[in-house]
Formats: C-alpha cells, sequence, structure tokens
C-alpha cells in the first residue's frame, strides 16, 4: 500500500511541474522524428504532444495565433516568405535537418528523355517553386536569368530549349498527379510520403549543401522557454542524428 501511494505521490508531483509542448509537424519525417524524441523529453518533465498536417500553411498560422507551441516542418526561406507575407513574427529555435528537394517522374528515366513541351510541376509557394526553378537550371533543364535568386519564378526562365509547360500546385498535392505529367518536383517529406525512395528514384536532387534546412519555429514570446531549450537539445542529439540516418539513409540529412 505504500509502495503504492509512493507511485501515485511521484505521479502527482510529475504532473504537477510537467510542461507541454504541442508542435505541429509534417508526418514524414517530421512527426516521426518528434514522436522518437517524445521518451527522452518525459524524463526532463516535457509531455509533447504532435499534430500532424499535410499543408504548409495552418502550422504557421496556427503557432501565430497561439493555439499551437512550436512546428516542425519548413526551412528558413519558406518561413521568412511567409512572415513577409502574412505580416506574421514566428522565428526559428534551431536547425535539424536538410530534405533534398528530387525530380521524379514514371514517364522517363532521364531528364534528357523529357520530350519537347514536356509538362513538369513544381510547387506554388515562392521558395519552393523558386527553389525546383534552380535545380533544373543545375540539372541543365533550363537556364535562369539569375541562378542565386532562390525566389526564380517561371517568368525568369530565360532558356527553355524543351519548352517545358510548367504547372504550379500546393506542394503536398504533387505526389497525387505524379502519374498524369512527365516530371514533377517533390519535397522529400511528401516523396517519402507517397512511397517514393529519393536515393533511387528521384532523376536529379539537391545535394547536401542545400542550404534549406528544416528548422523548429516557434514565437518570440516562447522560443527561450525551458521546454522548448529541452526539445531542441533533444533534437540535436546523437540518438536523432543516428535515427535519421538509419531509417531515411540518405533521403534526410542531419544538419547538425
Amino acid at each position: 500500500m505504500k509502495k503504492l501511494l509512493a507511485v501515485v505521490a511521484a505521479v502527482a508531483a510529475f504532473s504537477a511541474h510537467a510542461e507541454t509542448l504541442t508542435v505541429a509537424a509534417t508526418p514524414v519525417p517530421h512527426a516521426e522524428i518528434l514522436n522518437f524524441v517524445k521518451p527522452q523529453l518525459a524524463k526532463e518533465g516535457v509531455v509533447l504532444k504532435v499534430k500532424e498536417f499535410t499543408d504548409y500553411i495552418q502550422p504557421n498560422v496556427q503557432v501565430a495565433e497561439k493555439r499551437l507551441d512550436a512546428n516542425f516542418f519548413q526551412h528558413q526561406p519558406y518561413l521568412d516568405e511567409f512572415n513577409k507575407a502574412k505580416k506574421t513574427d514566428l522565428v526559428s529555435v534551431t536547425g535539424v535537418h536538410i530534405e533534398p528537394l528530387g525530380v521524379y517522374s514514371t514517364k522517363v528515366k532521364k531528364l534528357d528523355e523529357l520530350a519537347s513541351g514536356a509538362t513538369v510541376v513544381i510547387p506554388n509557394d515562392a521558395t519552393n517553386g523558386g527553389r525546383a526553378l534552380l535545380l533544373l537550371d543545375k540539372a541543365g533543364v533550363i537556364k535562369l536569368k539569375d541562378n542565386s535568386n532562390i525566389l526564380s519564378t517561371v517568368k525568369d526562365v530565360a532558356e527553355n530549349p524543351k519548352n517545358i509547360k510548367f504547372r504550379e500546385l500546393e506542394a503536398a498535392t504533387i505526389p497525387r498527379v505524379l502519374t498524369q505529367v512527365d516530371a514533377a518536383l517533390i519535397n522529400t517529406n511528401y516523396a517519402l510520403e507517397a512511397k517514393l525512395n529519393p536515393e533511387k528514384d528521384a532523376l536529379a536532387i539537391e545535394g547536401s549543401d542545400s542550404p534549406y534546412v528544416n528548422i523548429l519555429v516557434a514565437r518570440p514570446d516562447n522560443k527561450d522557454s525551458d521546454a522548448m531549450k529541452k526539445l531542441a537539445a533533444a533534437l540535436h542529439s546523437p540518438e536523432v542524428k543516428q535515427f535519421i540516418t538509419e531509417k531515411y539513409k540518405g533521403a534526410v540529412v542531419p544538419a547538425f
């Protein structure tokens, strides 16, 4: 009886001092990584709740509106553009990993096999759209006016020898149309959800030198909270680096 009371007291004490963090994340790999660190955070008095989203808008909106504490799904260029467009002031807490953007196709096995007038789908948000065009420029499919401009648009294509027809869609929906177009540029998280293997299936893919590091994002008022610092530290642990390396086998690359 005394042991039972001691256990109850310990649980009550933990509950009284535990802090809850609710973090938005896209399912793969972000939610998987967060769920991996849950047990460690629980030992440190932080209850981590992961809320999954399949779009790039609501995770930021809900953090800004204080309906969620943080999110984990985006890179800094996307966050900068979002803050500018929506007049929010979300901030990066720490960088965690890189998800190389890739070109995929069910119609051709090499990019130089794309026919004249081929339809290629790219993300419709400013940063990932520009990122997609930069990758196509690097792969020699097109030439941009300025291949250092991360916000390039289809209007900035200077040379298009194959007369590529670009379609712009929300990033999350692109895998669904892959079989209907000649090629598509897909973010790794959505490629993994669609059971694509970036290392084997991508016709071209960003290198590990990509500047698009995925970040943990919060608000200025909570970015330095004790619980947020513990989450950031957990995401930079050797265990997480090993988890990312072994589970995603190069499709996701640790950035620490």
